[in-house]
Formats: C-alpha cells, structure tokens, sequence
C-alpha cells in the first residue's frame, strides 16, 4: 500500500507548481453496459486516484491554489444502497484514509464552482473521457461539449505530467507486482500455444490469471495468429502447428498500477526457418532498445537507432536494399514497423494519453515527426530517470499496405517487392519489455519474460 502521506505531499507539490484558481479532478460514475443496474467493471480515473486515492464511484476533488486546500465531494450511501451493496465506509472515512479533511456532498461541488467563477477566479480542469463528465463539466462551466478538450487547462496538464511521469519507490514496487503478474500470464500463454488451441482459451486463461490475483487485464489482451494487425481483439482462430502466435496483455493490480508485454511464439513449439530469421531481427531490435534507453537521451532517437537495426536485418534477408540510414530517414522502415517504438506506462496502461500524446511525450525541445510510422511515437522526449515505458519493436507483413507501398511505387529504392510479397501470410512479430529509467541506465520491469528463441522453444516444450 501507498502511505498517506505520498498522497500529501502529491497535493502540495501540485498547488506548489500552479498559479492560482481552483483546479477540479473528477473521479469517475459507473458506467451501465446495457441498462443502469448492470454496469462494467468499475474502474475509477487515475489522476483522482494518484491525489486523492479513493477507489469508489461518485467522487470529485479540488485543489483550492489560492487558499492552499484540497476539497473532496462525494455523497454518503443510502439504505437501498447497503441493501444491494452492504455497508459501505461514509465519504468521511475514506477521505481520511488519505488525510482528506474538507468533505462535502456531491451536489455542493457545482456550488463551489459556481462560487469561484462568480468571484472572477480561474477554473482549471482535465481532459475528460466520460460522458457523464463531460456533460458534468458543461453543466458547471458552460463549455460546449465539442470543446471540452481543447479547453483544458494545459497548465493543469504539464503539472500533472510532471509529477505523474515520474514513478516513486512505492510505485515501483506496485508496477512490479503487475509485472509477476505479467509473467504468469505469457509463460502460461506459451505452454498453452499448442496444435487445435483456439485463441480465446489462451485468452480467457490470461485473464483468468489477472482476476486470480485481486486485479484485472490492463487493457484487452491481443491474442491473435493474426499478428499483423496491431490491435487485433478477435479471439475466434483456432490455432495450427506453424502459425505465429502473438499475445500482447498486460495486467493491473488492485492498486490498479499496469504491465504491458507482448511475446510473440510459435504454435507447436518451435519457430521454423523463415520465423527464426525474422524473429531474431525484432529480438535485436528489442536488445537494442534496451541497451540505449537511459537519462538524458530522447526516445525519439532511440527508436530510429532501433528502426536501423530492424533495416539491417531486413536487408539482409533481401527484403530491403540500399543505404540503411537514408532507408530510415525516408521512412521506407514503416512499411515493416507502422508505429512508435513504446510509450509511458504506469497507473494507465498508456500512462496520461487522456491528456493528449504531444503534452505527455513530447516538450518545447522534442517535436513529432510527420512521418508515416515515426508519427505514431507516443513518446519522444528527452528521458529521465524515473520513466517507465515500454520498449515494443516490431516486423509485420500487412498485405494492405503492401499494396498501397507497391502500387504508389513507394521507397522502391530500399524496398524489394518481389521478396517482400513471398512474405504476404507471414503474419506479424511483435516484442515488448518494461523499462524504468534509472540514474544511470534503466532496467527492467519485473523478471525478464522468456525471449530468445532458445528460451522460448524450451518453455513451450
């Protein structure tokens, strides 16, 4: 468990590093998933839960910058609640759990905010995702809902950016609970990975094991023969000797802090030839993201130094042709990999991408690069100790794009069409570690996931 006192001292270094007004943080409503008494798993919003703590429906806190106070509005349960859901703490009791002294009903917080724009004082808000929230801030601010997200606050935004990006001891030893987790479940996946499988039984197992534990999938798992389609959800293939399988799965802790890695593994065991050689290019690839990834480097770099790699061994199967670096500069690379090397990881899966991309992967001293592939990089930066992301190359035979590639007569100078179309049901190969950026270096999140060929043919057998 986290102390009380880290969600202290998280309060006073954000009203520290604002100017003034009042700055709301809403939690979030249950959500129904087909009428108002069946809802979905709850699962509340992590800036509330990063300040303020309270892991229940119905909540919304406030920092007051200006008079140095933190406020906290929720309402207190009723008799039909306790008898559908049984007692329940008072709003109170779970305020002081996180040394919370200002409570107030729910409905009080559109008076205080009414209040605050009444005496002329800056309103400050977060990017909201919930339609309830969205309706909830149009209500007390009279934004439109259209434009709600461009009228955030972005010098909320980089104060909570900056604080959230960087993870303490107790968030580290939590994103290493996740990645034990994560461990049972792609381990398990691999001895699962046999002839006449169907997708959805390795699927349900991996979940299984994220409930097991008191916690929950931190994002659906992408488990697919299919790998070549980057977010597949599909669980219906049933699986052959031969095929490819890629599960990219994660889990969350009932603190609700996240794992993320993909593992790609060859149904029946062991890799054949034409796997091997692709494989152990995205494995280099990997290798040398993890070898670059320290202080003071941006990941933008880091992921066109992996880019390269993945080029070299391209070419050396034929697959590309040319100088390798002018191959990457002109982004040829993108037709094999079609996205960004990783992203920030922590109490989200893709940690702050509520926010926007730019303001958490990217400053004033790193731009995207408007470049099909590179710019799908959600992180850019410059990094810091403190960081955790995600390290996640990839090679992959999309026949789509291998079409629009060849007849737009795209990069013909490093592509070798003739040997890319004897790939076209190759499938995809994807590859992914967890990094916390230390002072000196990083490492590791969790116990290495079995990786080289040689290790995975001998868990799988």
């Amino acid at each position: 468990m986290i102390p009380k006192e880290v969600y202290i001292n998280r309060r006073e270094k954000l009203r520290e590093s604002m100017k003034d007004g009042i700055a709301i943080v809403l939690g979030n409503p249950d959500a129904p998933m087909n009428y108002a008494g069946n809802i979905y798993h709850y699962r509340q919003d992590s800036t509330f839960l990063y300040f303020f703590g309270i892991d229940h429906p119905g909540f919304a806190g406030v920092f007051d910058i200006d008079n140095n106070k933190d406020y906290v509005f929720g309402n207190d349960v009723d008799i039909d609640d306790i008898i559908w859901m049984g007692p329940q703490p008072s709003v109170k009791d779970q305020a002081a759990e996180f040394s919370l002294e200002n409570c107030a009903p729910f409905g009080d917080l559109k008076i205080f905010v009414a209040d605050a724009v009444k005496a002329g004082r800056k309103i400050h808000f977060l990017p909201v995702y919930r339609a309830e929230n969205k309706i909830l801030i149009h209500e007390m601010l009279g934004t439109p809902l259209n434009a709600i997200k461009e009228n955030a606050s972005v010098e909320f935004i980089k104060a909570v950016v900056a604080l959230r990006e960087i993870k303490d001891e107790y968030e580290i030893k939590e994103l290493e609970r996740a990645a034990a987790i994560g461990y049972e479940m792609h381990t398990t996946a691999m001895k699962m990975a046999k002839d006449g499988v169907y997708e959805r039984e390795v699927a349900g197992e991996v979940e299984a094991i994220t409930l097991r534990a008191g916690g929950m999938l931190s994002f659906p798992a992408i488990v697919s023969k299919r790998g070549e389609t980057l977010h597949n959800h599909e669980h219906g293939n049933l699986l052959k000797a031969g095929d490819l399988l890629l599960v990219d799965c994660g889990a969350e802790t009932d603190t609700h802090y996240a794992s993320d890695n993909t593992r790609t593994i060859p149904v029946g065991g062991k890799f054949s030839q034409k796997q091997r050689e692709i494989y152990e290019i995205v494995l280099a690839g990997i290798n040398k993201g993890n070898e670059l990834i320290r202080p003071g480097v941006t990941y933008q770099s880091i992921h066109i130094e992996v880019c390269k790699v993945l080029a070299t061994g391209l070419k050396e199967l034929g697959l590309m042709k040319g100088d390798v670096d002018a191959a990457v500069k002109a982004g040829a690379h993108a037709l094999f990999m079609p996205h960004g090397l990783g992203h920030m990881m922590g109490l989200d899966v893709h940690d702050m991408e509520d926010f926007g991309e730019n303001l958490v992967g990217y400053d004033d001293k790193v731009q995207r690069i408007d470049q099909f592939g590179t710019a799908y990089l959600r992180l850019g930066k410059e990094l810091k100790p403190g960081f955790v992301l995600t390290n996640e190359p990839g090679i992959y035979f999309i026949p789509a794009l291998i079409d629009k590639f060849q007849n737009e007569n795209l990069h013909t100078e490093f592509i070798n069409y003739d040997k890319v179309n004897e790939y076209r049901d190759f499938g995809g190969i994807r590859l992914e570690d967890d990094i916390l950026v230390t002072k000196d270096g990083n490492r590791l999140i969790g116990k290495r996931i079995p990786v080289s060929v040689e290790e995975v043919e001998a868990i799988m057998s």
